[in-house]
């Protein structure tokens, strides 16, 4: 497909990554010539320097030929404008980054009077994250498939984990848990595991199961499935205020630590049952003072990796809170995941995973659509949910007559609410969602998993 983006800053910079890794067309525009150089020569993509707002720009940048426009510059007007004239100019699919609270409960407005294929809220998104998160302490990781009815939770194995030195197979007949282990990290090695393969003690698991069974599977071999009661935020930016608007309402107490005063007093009328302490959210003093030893969640969300790095491993050192840690640069995930940080998250690939499900789904056949993407470890492994049309034909055979790519798993089928683990005997019908987990990259259709 051709796709113009227009911002290349984080956002901008990892879906050209991503995008052109996909064999799509990509030409960036920036208004910073040394951003759009960096950007076109390190993915050998098409760079244009100018206002993306500009006809002329957009028509410099090949709209006509365009199939789709993604804006994502720091301006939430800017990039909505940037949508409207390449819907007039082109007819193309548009997607607009809008971050600004007060047009989030204007968004389906905005997003229909606009003609919008889609418009992301990126802090929205981060927040709805973090309070998937806190629902499940235990885990570092957890995605949701089925509109909410499936889960797929990362956690690590600790070293005494009951579930260490044992083949796959003699977990599911022992402790009676209808769940799939659907891949395994072992150190820089990923494995999506057969029935024989054999856990061991610092494994990072992940889980595909209902709610209730995932609950009853984590129970059982000794992890936290209680919700957290109390929550510390370091930074009061975006992102705090949509998380504290979830986690107020189930009842979990919020502490926000911000440095900057007007901030704070924005903060209090806005979210009037939280507590706001203004504050250096990096002094050992006041994180004491405001008890950080006895809160169950910790969140490090300023805007400086080094600072949330450092205020997590001070939290893991002196409590026993889920820390959420948030990192912008994904250059050293390896050595921040050996620091062993709980979850962390980045940002920029949160909303870049909602824009490339929306990208392969524009691209998929008739039998079947991409309904939710998710990476799972980064850059090598996908968890995709197809929705299976009529025309599909996979339709009505059992899947151990389906031959299947290598180093792929059918996790899940969603059939009208219910959730089966697929085996041998089980077929795809009209209208299930199917859960793929794939170290394989761009499927775009439900068929891509056969060889």
């Amino acid at each position: 497909m051709q796709i113009i983006i227009v911002g290349c800053g984080n956002v901008g910079t990892t879906l050209t990554e991503q995008l052109s890794k996909e064999g799509h067309n990509i030409t960036v525009v920036d208004t910073n010539a040394a951003k759009v150089e960096n950007v076109a020569n390190r993915y050998d993509v098409m760079g244009i320097v100018g206002n993306g707002a500009s006809f002329l720009i957009q028509k410099e940048a090949g709209i006509d030929a365009a199939d789709l426009m993604i804006a994502v510059t720091t301006s939430d007007e800017l990039n909505l404008l940037c949508c409207l004239i390449a819907k007039k100019a082109g007819g193309c699919h548009t997607i607009a980054r809008v971050r600004n609270p007060i047009y989030n409960k204007e968004i389906a407005f905005i997003k229909e009077e606009l003609g919008l294929s889609m418009v992301i809220n990126p802090e929205q998104a981060a927040a709805n994250e973090i309070a998937r998160l806190l629902k499940f302490p235990s885990a570092i990781k957890v995605d949701t498939f089925a509109k909410g009815k499936v889960e797929l939770l990362k956690c690590k194995l600790c070293e005494n984990s009951i579930l260490a030195g044992r083949p796959l197979t003699d977990i599911s007949a022992k402790l009676h848990c209808d769940v799939l282990i659907c891949t395994v990290e072992r150190g820089e090695k990923v494995f999506i595991p057969s029935g024989n393969f054999e856990l061991q003690a610092k494994d990072v698991i992940s889980v595909v199961a209902s709610p209730k069974k995932a609950n009853e599977f984590f129970k059982k071999i000794g992890m936290t499935t209680n919700r957290i009661k109390n929550c510390m935020v370091i930074g009061g930016g975006e992102t705090t205020y949509y998380l504290a608007q979830q986690l107020l309402p189930m009842g979990i107490e919020v502490k926000i630590v911000e440095q900057n005063k007007a901030r704070c007093n924005e903060l209090s009328e806005l979210l009037p049952q939280a507590m706001i302490i203004c504050g250096d959210g990096t002094e050992r003093s006041l994180l004491h003072e405001e008890g950080i030893e006895k809160t169950q969640a910790f969140v490090s969300w300023t805007n400086f990796d080094e600072e949330n790095i450092m205020l997590t491993l001070f939290a893991k050192s002196i409590s026993k809170a889920k820390n959420v840690t948030k990192v912008h640069r994904i250059e050293y995930d390896e050595i921040i995941e050996n620091l062993d940080l709980g979850s962390v998250l980045y940002p920029k690939n949160i909303t870049a995973e909602y824009i490339i499900q929306y990208v392969r789904a524009m691209q998929n056949s008739i039998g079947s659509n991409i309904e939710t993407l998710y990476q799972l470890i980064e850059n090598k492994v996908e968890a995709l949910e197809f929705r299976v049309h009529d025309q599909s034909e996979l339709i009505g055979i059992p899947l151990k007559e389906l031959r299947l790519k290598d180093d792929l798993l059918l996790a899940c089928i969603n059939r009208r609410g219910r959730i089966i683990t697929p085996g041998g005997q089980d077929t795809i019908e009209i209208g299930d969602t199917v859960i793929v987990v794939t170290t394989n990259r761009g499927f775009h259709d439900l068929k891509d998993i056969l060889k």
